[in-house]
């Protein structure tokens, strides 16, 4: 398995360097100056948390980087697509990146032997992945007893969903977002964010667009009717899109069908796609979808209404409704005057003449 390791060093740049100024952050106040950061994530919300450890416009660049998984996977090398994608480059600009194949032991002895001075390692796979690559928090611990060991999971690492994959939209869909979002009877629909809708504006003048759930360049990741309900399926690569067809659709010709292969012809034949899946998954009930589902590697998601997010089985093993005692109820307005007042010093006949005077009530 080759994955990309990406190491960020934020030395501490010279003060003789012109360049531009963000904000009030000069080039040697940095927060993070010489701290070394190990950054072993994927995808979109690992990269961005360790930009921005270290977002400076004099941080190190990004002088090479190379596909970080190895051939055999559809993510790999393609000469077919282009070498650089969107994600990639605004998630991990200011970073250095090497490749490795933490199959091997030498690769492994050799990410031990970094992280004996790193300060910070960052990784987000499904809980336990890393082990098998000796990167767990047991064994980076013994190797560097002050090593900061930061975990990006999606539904936390206990709990019977600990071990599920997870995308921001999966995640609105099971925590009752969609649920309560869009038109009343109408189908679910996620949240925008408007700070990516603005900068796409000002970087290229691409106007907004609606998209429901959908994603525009990724297909397919969206929410799809069952026959009781409906169901969110985000296949975010190659890869996930071939465990679909093959162990949940049951339509492994769709792998080899030249229109829907790789993800760029799913998305130019998305009119056509999208219906033949929600075709197939209208003929059963949502928990039927959920059940086989479950255990393939896939990021899904019921819509849940908040009773059901509330009442889910990973919410109560995560404990994330706590009650609470009140150990006071709110005041009456005015109901601790002459306590507090007493308390700050003030006589009995002096509050007496402050209530006379208009000073208090």
């Amino acid at each position: 398995m080759l994955l990309r390791l990406t190491a960020l060093r934020s030395a501490r740049p010279s003060l003789s360097r012109a360049s531009f100024r963000a904000l009030s952050t000069t080039q040697a106040d940095r927060p993070l100056a010489g701290i070394k950061v190990v950054d072993l994530t994927r995808v979109l919300a690992g990269p961005t948390a360790t930009m921005f450890l270290i977002e400076s416009p004099t941080g190190d660049d990004t002088r090479s980087w190379a596909p970080p998984t190895a051939p055999k996977n559809e993510n790999g090398p393609r000469p077919d697509l282009p070498a650089e994608s969107a994600y990639f480059l605004q998630a991990n600009r200011n970073k250095r990146s090497i490749v490795m194949n933490l199959r091997a032991k030498e690769a492994q002895d050799a990410m031990h032997k970094m992280i004996k001075d790193a300060d910070v390692f960052v990784e987000n796979y499904v809980p336990g992945k890393l082990a098998k690559f000796g990167l767990d928090w047991e064994t980076l611990h013994k190797i560097n007893p002050r090593l900061i060991y930061c975990s990006v999971t999606g539904y936390g690492s206990t709990g019977p969903y600990a071990k599920n994959p997870g995308y921001d939209v999966v995640i609105e869909a099971e925590a009752g977002l969609m649920h309560i979002t869009g038109e009343r009877g109408g189908t679910p629909v996620k949240i925008a964010s408007l700070a990516n809708i603005g900068s796409n504006y000002l970087i290229g003048g691409q106007e907004a667009s609606r998209w429901g759930t959908a994603h525009p360049s990724i297909v397919p990741y969206q929410v799809f009717p069952t026959g009781d309900g409906w169901i969110m399926v985000a296949a975010g690569n190659d890869g996930q899109f071939k465990l679909l067809c093959n162990n949940v659709l049951d339509k492994p010709e769709w792998v080899t069908d030249e229109r829907f292969a790789v993800n760029a012809a799913r998305v130019k034949n998305r009119d056509t796609l999208v219906p033949l899946i929600s075709e197939v998954l209208k003929q059963k009930s949502t928990q039927d979808w959920v059940e086989k589902l479950t255990g393939k590697g896939l990021p899904f998601a019921p819509i849940n209404n908040i009773g059901q997010t509330f009442n889910h089985p990973q919410a109560k093993a995560r404990g994330v409704v706590e009650e609470v005692e009140a150990y006071r109820p709110p005041p009456y307005l005015g109901e601790h005057t002459e306590e507090v007042l007493k308390e700050a010093g003030y006589t009995p006949e002096q509050i007496e003449d402050l209530r006379k005077n208009g000073a208090i009530a």
